[in-house]
């Protein structure tokens, strides 16, 4: 009888167990479910191919009479950034000789930060358009006998963001440390309602990720949430998340891409101590999360690429600076 008893409690034990683990298992799937009904917001990138120089319907930004600068030979060999393509583009447009320029393949080509920074320090290219460089960038450069030379051409402002039905619409530059910190963990402590805080960062060597890290300074910053995604070779590798937009995310980025990423209006900008991002407070200082992006170089360039420095600096390539979206530096 004993034998039945026992074997009894075994049998309820293990239909127990088998009922809790589909209920993990199903709660699991509609976790999921619900996880992947959460739109990821991506940063809007530049389609090119609508700012390609000299091509008849560009987009990019032009004057209506001849630049003051014409280069036809020893043409400097530039890249960038990818929202800053329209602006360097526009350099090329008016300065450059008429032809078509491959952003893949030629003397005008149109990368990430980071393999823009690559390029400089390898000395495929002579000058970058980008925000400036990580301190990991700084210390490959040195490691290889190279020093930039940063020429600030154009402001910019550093964003943060968070879903449109958040109730905070302000936060202090302190609280941003705490967040990214990891002091702070929960949005009680901002604002009162109790929600923990899902931060997302960008990938290391970006330019948004390098102006997070000159903010935090000296603090360490928490570790970024991951996806995994599988390479070509079929291995499960860890990647920078994308800013998916839950109800308690913050995430960031720089005007130029943010704005187009308000426009659904899934998402909001943060004030920064109680002053909004916009170009007037960029070009007027208060944003406190202002910042210039440049021209960099080598310390030793060629003469058509200091020319070409020097024209940017000029009445007329600042012009198109502006007139492509951006905050002049002068």
């Amino acid at each position: 009888m004993s034998w039945i008893l026992s074997n009894g409690k075994l049998f309820l034990i293990c239909i127990g167990l088998s009922f809790l683990s589909c209920i993990g298992i199903t709660g699991r799937f509609y976790y999921d479910k619900y996880v992947d009904t959460i739109p990821v917001i991506k940063e809007v990138k530049v389609d090119i191919t609508e700012y390609s120089p000299f091509l008849k319907d560009s987009k990019v930004a032009k004057f209506n009479y001849e630049s003051s600068l014409k280069l036809s030979e020893d043409l400097p060999k530039i890249d960038g950034a990818t929202a800053l393509y329209p602006m360097y583009s526009s350099f090329v447009n008016a300065t450059y000789p008429e032809k078509i320029y491959d952003p893949e393949n030629s003397e005008v080509l149109c990368s990430t930060t980071s393999k823009a920074y690559e390029n400089l320090i390898n000395g495929k290219v002579d000058v970058i358009f980008c925000a400036e460089p990580s301190k990991k960038q700084i210390d490959v450069a040195l490691t290889n006998g190279i020093h930039f030379k940063m020429t600030p051409i154009g402001k910019e402002a550093f964003v943060f963001f968070v879903n449109s039905k958040n109730k905070v619409k302000n936060i202090s530059s302190n609280n941003i440390k705490n967040i990214y910190s990891g002091r702070i963990k929960n949005w009680f402590a901002i604002s009162g309602s109790f929600s923990s805080i899902k931060v997302f960062q960008r990938p290391e060597n970006s330019g948004s990720q390098t102006m997070l890290e000159k903010i935090i300074g000296d603090e360490k910053i928490i570790e970024p949430l991951k996806n995994d995604v599988i390479d070509g070779m079929g291995e499960i590798i860890k990647h920078t998340a994308d800013y998916k937009n839950y109800k308690n995310a913050i995430g960031y980025s720089f005007l130029y891409y943010s704005t187009q990423m308000v426009q659904n209006g899934s998402i909001k900008l943060l004030s920064i101590d109680n002053v909004y991002p916009s170009k007037d407070t960029i070009k007027d200082g208060t944003y406190p999360y202002s910042s210039s992006f440049y021209a960099i170089t080598r310390s030793e360039t060629t003469e058509n690429t200091k020319k070409l420095i020097d024209w940017i600096l000029s009445k007329e390539g600042q012009f198109l600076v502006k007139k492509t979206g951006y905050v002049p530096i002068k």
